[in-house]
């Protein structure tokens, strides 16, 4: 009994460590499908972080119904993985048919699990967001978010922004 319990933890810590793919770390508990590219999955990656400190949340959101984007009773996924590291942050989503979906990111930079001025965000698609329009609840258009996805792994590339006077920019912009 016990052999087979140490098998099952040790199976279940490779499940949840990150992979490695061609110099690539890919976080999240469902990394394996990335790799392997059993999808449908998303492969998020993250760039323009302004510092490695607390951690980035991801969440998908079906991309048919702009009522729900970014409410987070309506969330299909939320995985929560550390930003610290160097590179792009990759993360591995797992999306329950081919279709449209919307993505969007937080970096927590205190890791209080609570939205902060100093913390940035992004949406599959980068749109532009001013502070009137996060405030308004005014949402980007699909066009402009909404990703295709297949039976494989869609990559998504999210450069996160954060508030710098009226609007949210990348780091350096």
């Amino acid at each position: 009994m016990l052999k087979f319990a140490g098998s099952v933890l040790a199976g279940l810590a490779l499940a949840l460590a990150p992979l490695s793919v061609a110099d690539a770390q890919i976080l999240g508990p469902e990394a394996p499908r990335c790799v392997s590219g059993n999808g449908p999955a998303l492969l998020v990656r993250v760039t323009g972080l302004k510092s490695r400190a607390g951690t980035i949340r991801v969440r998908t959101f079906a991309g048919n119904n702009p009522k729900s984007w970014f409410d987070k009773k309506a969330r299909l996924a939320r995985v929560v993985v550390p930003a610290g590291g160097s590179g792009p942050v990759d993360v591995c989503v797992g999306v329950p048919r081919a279709g449209g979906y919307v993505v969007d990111i937080r970096h927590d930079i205190n890791a209080n699990d609570d939205t902060d001025k100093s913390d940035g965000a992004g949406v599959s698609g980068n749109p532009s967001v001013s502070f009137l329009d996060f405030m308004l609840g005014r949402k980007p258009p699909a066009e402009r978010v909404v990703i295709n996805v297949g039976q494989g792994v869609t990559t998504v590339p999210i450069v996160v922004k954060y508030l710098q006077g009226g609007s949210f920019r990348a780091v350096g912009a």
